[in-house]
């Protein structure tokens, strides 16, 4: 599956498995997009946003710049299909070195979490950090439920979904520039979203699904 989950082994939770959402394939061989250093460099200096995301957003990602720039807003983007949030913020920081940061981060990734749920309030953490107090870090949270796969995992995927969602939302409490996207509960808000909004249970719909969560973010861009 070239998409924003990336499981290998879909077999049910077990030693080797503990989470049961089974596991993270090699993203590092899949579909990304990532913005020249032109086009980093012009955000940076023209208050625009910097994006780090997976594939949701690679699929996603152009019409969003379109909706931004509509709003006078440039987008530079970092974002690839499979990948958890370790390395997006690897991206983050290696932008942060190398060109500096505009105002505001958007971080469309933890989806990809979902096969080691532990790891992620720490790349939160780290990506506070490197952001620094005078910077808004606007956060997607993340909606999974595979509906290929066995009833057991699309538990697993909904439960780990949770988990991150919770990281997220504990992340919010401690630092005041810290905003969420809050797609899972726009989508749970009314339980026709899941099946009009999402095609898989994970990627959104086109134009619909695509539609509805980059204008989730685009307000969240614009209030920040």
């Amino acid at each position: 599956m070239a998409g924003a989950v990336a499981a290998e082994n879909a077999g049910t939770a077990s030693a080797a498995d503990p989470y049961g959402s089974g596991d993270l394939g090699d993203w590092t061989i899949l579909s990304r997009s990532i913005s020249t250093a032109a086009t980093v460099t012009y955000v940076r200096d023209n208050d625009g946003v910097c994006m780090f995301g997976d594939s949701i957003a690679v699929q996603d990602g152009k019409a969003l710049a379109t909706k931004l720039l509509n709003r006078g807003i440039s987008l530079a983007v970092h974002n690839w299909s499979g990948r958890p949030t370790t390395p997006a913020v690897d991206a983050l920081e290696n932008w942060a070195i190398k060109y500096g940061l505009p105002r505001r981060i958007l971080m469309a990734t933890g989806t990809n979490d979902i096969f080691n749920p532990p790891v992620f309030g720490a790349q939160i953490d780290r990506t506070m950090r490197i952001v620094g107090s005078n910077r808004k870090v606007i956060w997607v949270n993340t909606q999974i439920s595979r509906i290929a796969k066995s009833a057991a995992i699309q538990v697993a995927d909904q439960r780990n979904s949770a988990w991150i969602n919770s990281q997220i939302h504990d992340a919010e409490k401690k630092y005041p520039n810290l905003d969420i996207v809050r797609w899972a509960e726009y989508l749970a808000a009314k339980p026709s979203r899941l099946t009009q909004l999402l095609r898989e249970g994970v990627h959104t719909t086109v134009p619909a699904g695509q539609d509805a969560r980059n204008d989730l973010m685009v307000q969240a861009l614009l209030a920040a």
